[in-house]
């Protein structure tokens, strides 16, 4: 399901942001080391994705030269060999250069020809990589003591920042200037202490993530086609947001609306989409409320412009059945009897959780996983956790069969006689074993948990109601 919709979107998307260009591009290079092969010539789609946009032959010499009809959108590129060899180039409005390089140090050996965004990309990398390898040889000098070391190494970190101060002053409005100010760390000054004397790192936190985005330019479409914009968005919401759902939701709708700000469609329909993939099957469990406010409030509105009518459609049907589904909802419950027909209602169910376990009798992960349920059935009966089991397949037969073999007597069995029951569509249950934990009220605690996580999850919600309950009256 997933792969499907994920690439539907991405279909659609690309689609969005293609555009041709005439004039043609035409590059030349010349790699020493390289020989009687292809390259190939694609740029970035995020940093994980590249989009082919020509091949050449590389000659005995080394010589190869990549032409199109058509200008290439600009960005940041790479030019691919054999053997993992890659050499990033920038391409902007000017679309016919040449360079040459060795593949025994592609940056050091760089030169470039006709074109100033390529020439400064490269010198910058060039001179660091001297300063570094001046570092490099102050560790092999076992002659110096460790005052000298220090002061040498002070003396090249300044002489690095120097330097990159004076080439983002001199080159100010290009894009290699942009990539480099985007992708480097906010310089955090010095921390007020904390109460306990000590500089507030909470501070420092916060002054970091407030200036994250300082330096990038949200108007500015070639990002796109860097690995710049999604590593900084891949950062910013997993690694500076808190994974709950209200806090993503804030978060994003902060980075759209920096993208209006900055007037650029494409960036904007990037930001949303992959905030809206990354969502759709999360890591943490229960943020894939982020995936339903991005479909209501940007796809569904018509704001996140999707070329297929059928992409949206089935977007939206994946959306009304999670919503339901999600953490913090109440779980609308099962019409399901059990072995003696007689209804199993949720509500009656006096407990403090409740695991509702959502199984077909065949399916192999269920058989491995019975076992274990088990265990923790009868470890847990009584002691203010009920489970629910409800076989979502098979015939009754073969339901009871499961429960026999299994020994599943302590667990509240239930089924749906009437077969009406679509529990892909009203409770997610596209895989099983499927796993939903309730708290007294029936409002969902957790979904899609494996079965050896149940226990420790539930232990888990004891100690927190235990500290809270201490907490309030401490207050009193």
């Amino acid at each position: 399901m997933k792969t499907f919709l994920l690439s539907a979107l991405v279909g659609c998307f690309l689609l969005t942001i293609a555009h041709a260009q005439s004039g043609g591009a035409k590059i030349s290079g010349h790699i020493t080391g390289l020989k009687d092969t292809t390259c190939v010539l694609a740029h970035y789609y995020g940093s994980t994705q590249y989009i082919p946009k020509d091949t050449a032959r590389v000659d005995g010499s080394g010589n190869f030269v990549f032409a199109t009809s058509d200008k290439l959108p600009e960005g940041l590129y790479i030019a691919v060999a054999p053997k993992n060899r890659y050499i990033e180039l920038i391409l902007d409005s000017d679309q016919e250069f040449s360079f040459s390089t060795d593949t025994a140090n592609v940056i050091q050996h760089m030169k470039v020809t006709g074109s100033k965004e390529n020439e400064l990309f490269y010198t910058y990398q060039q001179q660091l990589g001297k300063l570094y390898e001046g570092v490099q040889a102050m560790n092999t000098q076992k002659t110096l003591d460790a005052a000298a070391r220090t002061k040498q190494m002070s003396d090249l970190q300044q002489q690095a920042q120097t330097y990159r101060t004076q080439f983002l002053k001199d080159n100010t409005g290009t894009f290699a200037v942009k990539l480099l100010k985007a992708t480097a760390e906010p310089e955090v000054p010095a921390a007020p202490k904390a109460a306990n004397g000590r500089p507030d790192s909470v501070w420092v936190f916060n002054y970091f993530k407030k200036h994250f985005w300082d330096d990038f330019d949200f108007s500015d479409e070639r990002f796109i086609r860097s690995p710049v914009l999604q590593r900084k968005l891949e950062r910013y919401v997993k690694e500076l947001t808190v994974q709950q759902p209200d806090s993503l939701i804030k978060e994003a709708d902060f980075l759209v609306g920096r993208a209006k700000a900055g007037k650029n469609k494409e960036i904007k329909s990037y930001i949303i989409w992959y905030l809206t993939s990354q969502y759709e099957r999360p890591t943490v469990m229960g943020t894939d409320g982020l995936y339903v406010h991005m479909f209501e409030k940007y796809y569904a509105t018509g704001e996140m412009e999707i070329s297929d009518p059928s992409v949206l459609k089935q977007i939206g049907e994946r959306v009304a059945t999670l919503k339901p589904t999600l953490v913090g909802k109440m779980m609308v419950p099962p019409a399901v009897s059990d072995t003696l027909g007689r209804p199993v209602s949720l509500a009656n169910l006096k407990a403090d959780y409740t695991v509702v376990y959502f199984f077909d009798p065949h399916c192999g992960h269920c058989r491995e996983s019975a076992p274990k349920l088990k265990k923790f059935v009868d470890d847990y009966k009584g002691k203010g956790v009920e489970v629910v089991a409800v076989a979502t397949a098979q015939t009754p037969e073969e339901w009871k069969k499961f429960i026999r073999e299994f020994k599943m007597g302590k667990a509240i069995n239930g089924y749906d006689y009437t077969a009406k029951t679509n529990y892909q569509k009203q409770y997610d249950v596209w895989t099983t074993p499927t796993v939903y934990i309730l708290d007294k009220n029936k409002k969902i605690l957790a979904r899609k948990l494996p079965v050896e996580q149940i226990e420790d999850f539930i232990l888990f919600q004891k100690r927190q109601q235990a500290s809270a309950t201490a907490k309030a009256s401490v207050k009193k």
